[in-house]
């Protein structure tokens, strides 16, 4: 694939980003996909290993080393062919996946990967220019009608690929607005969402049917939950109307810190700061939590946290602090012990780029407050051994903090959702259902199914778009005793 010499001759190269300077002063994409002769270079670089692990290291299992080659030869329009046929979506995975194929990549045992994600975007970028991207309703209608709910990467994808083999496909959506945490959970300047806007309506031309602000079961009610829903649907009405129900809420329910102070003003979940200033963007309402001027410390590590450390810069923040109970892990991951997996090492994102400090192996103890309001907190320092953290002796310390975001994950589903339609729990209380055997991804309710994070757990944009689409293959089979989409 691509040039047998080409990994010798050609260093990987990144996607430029706009200046910091220019791009803290607004919420747009700062990320310029490669040129065509770049891309063209980084294809080449795909060797003729024999056994491409990049495409297991793929939860979609993209034809990596296919389209490499295919842009390295010029031919971007096979290119973004072979690109959906196993990635709905590569206008987001090209955009906000972490690319384990990268990873994965023979090239990276002892050098640097190929540019996989770089090339993604590329080619999608490239198809929409062209008007290569274009509905493709079923030809023909198989009576049957399935209802998804949640409008997520998982329940877009299920709904994509129901769609284009004939199902009557209605999407329910409790937000005013479709995307799930694509659209209120990731920053503009990650993700326009544009990028969404464009593949709803590909969806409505192949016959999906989206309904906004339709809470299904019960309203949630939990803290950090977007909400707009001003219908309520219950369980037994979508079960008795349609002949299929996929569940793709996601797992939204967000991990609270319960230690003293945590009542004060100015300590909240992250999703309480980064929806609204999507919403805001989006010329709906104004976000009511503002970091401009204050001391915000992040408390979490991973993606959501890195997007409010620069949505807080965007604001204006005085200082941004971000904490991690793990131990900082190292600059550079041991090869030779991890590929083709993916590694535990340093991963410095655009927005701590834009101006952060990062502290490693701190717990927080306590909230400080004056008049209901948190202005500080109380850290300790950690010492992990054996797995196991301890709390170092004399390393207490107390932090300004006028804003406090909680950024350390999401533990489950909305528990009410799954007890309206009687769905049995895993252990961690996301919707049981298997992925192996015989009735993949049913739960114990007929006719209802679960895919993605509801199913999963937390994870990543293309475990669920894979989840989406396997889970719409085990549908159209519930339905019509077999299918020809792809597993």
């Amino acid at each position: 694939m691509g040039k047998p010499t080409g990994f010798l001759e050609y260093q990987r190269l990144s996607e430029a980003y706009a200046p910091v300077e220019q791009r803290l002063k607004h919420y747009k994409e700062f990320v310029d996909h490669l040129s065509d002769e770049d891309a063209a270079k980084q294809g080449a670089r795909c060797m003729d290993c024999g056994i491409p692990f990049c495409n297991n290291g793929c939860p979609v299992n993209n034809i990596i080393p296919d389209w490499n080659d295919l842009v390295y030869r010029g031919n971007w329009k096979e290119a973004i062919e072979v690109l959906h046929s196993t990635n709905n979506f590569p206008d987001f995975t090209g955009r906000i996946c972490p690319a384990p194929c990268e990873a994965a990549c023979t090239l990276n045992i002892n050098t640097e990967a190929v540019g996989i994600k770089s090339i993604e975007h590329a080619i999608i970028d490239k198809a929409w220019e062209n008007g290569w991207v274009t509905a493709q309703p079923a030809a023909a209608k198989t009576g049957k009608k399935v209802a998804v709910v949640g409008s997520g990467p998982a329940g877009l994808a299920a709904a994509q690929q129901l769609a284009r083999v004939g199902h009557d496909v209605t999407v329910f959506e409790k937000s005013s607005r479709i995307g799930g945490l694509l659209r209120y959970g990731i920053p503009d300047f990650k993700l326009d969402k544009s990028t969404i806007d464009r593949r709803v309506a590909q969806l409505e031309a192949e016959g999906v049917t989206f309904r906004t602000k339709v809470c299904v079961g019960v309203k949630p009610g939990v803290t950090g939950i977007n909400d707009d829903a001003v219908e309520v649907v219950s369980a037994e009405q979508l079960k008795s109307e349609f002949d299929a129900v996929i569940l793709a809420a996601g797992s939204e329910v967000p991990r609270d810190l319960p230690v003293p102070g945590r009542e004060l003003a100015g300590v909240h979940f992250a999703l309480e700061f980064l929806i609204p200033q999507n919403k805001e963007v989006a010329g709906d309402d104004k976000n009511p939590i503002s970091a401009t001027g204050k001391n915000v410390i992040v408390i979490g590590g991973g993606d959501t946290g890195s997007d409010c450390v620069g949505t807080s810069n965007r604001h204006g923040a005085k200082s941004v602090t971000q904490f991690e109970v793990m131990p900082e892990p190292p600059k550079e991951e041991n090869r030779p012990l991890t590929w083709p997996y993916w590694p535990i090492k340093l991963r410095t994102s655009s927005s701590h780029e834009e101006g952060c400090t990062r502290e490693f192996a701190v717990s927080t103890k306590e909230f400080i407050g004056e008049n209901g309001k948190v202005k500080g907190l109380k850290t300790v320092e950690l010492e992990w051994k054996d797995g196991k953290p301890t709390e170092v002796p004399g390393s207490e310390r107390e932090l300004p903090a006028d804003l406090v975001l909680f950024a350390m994950g999401f533990t489950n589903p909305v528990a009410s959702l799954l007890e309206a339609f009687g769905v049995d729990k895993d252990g961690r209380g996301n919707a049981k259902a298997t992925t192996d055997g015989d009735g993949c991804y049913a739960t114990n309710v007929p006719k209802v199914f679960a895919a993605g994070d509801v199913r999963r757990g937390q994870s990543l944009v293309v475990w669920a778009i894979r989840e989406g689409r396997q889970a719409a293959r085990e549908v159209d089979t519930f339905l019509m005793g077999s299918s020809v989409l792809p597993r």
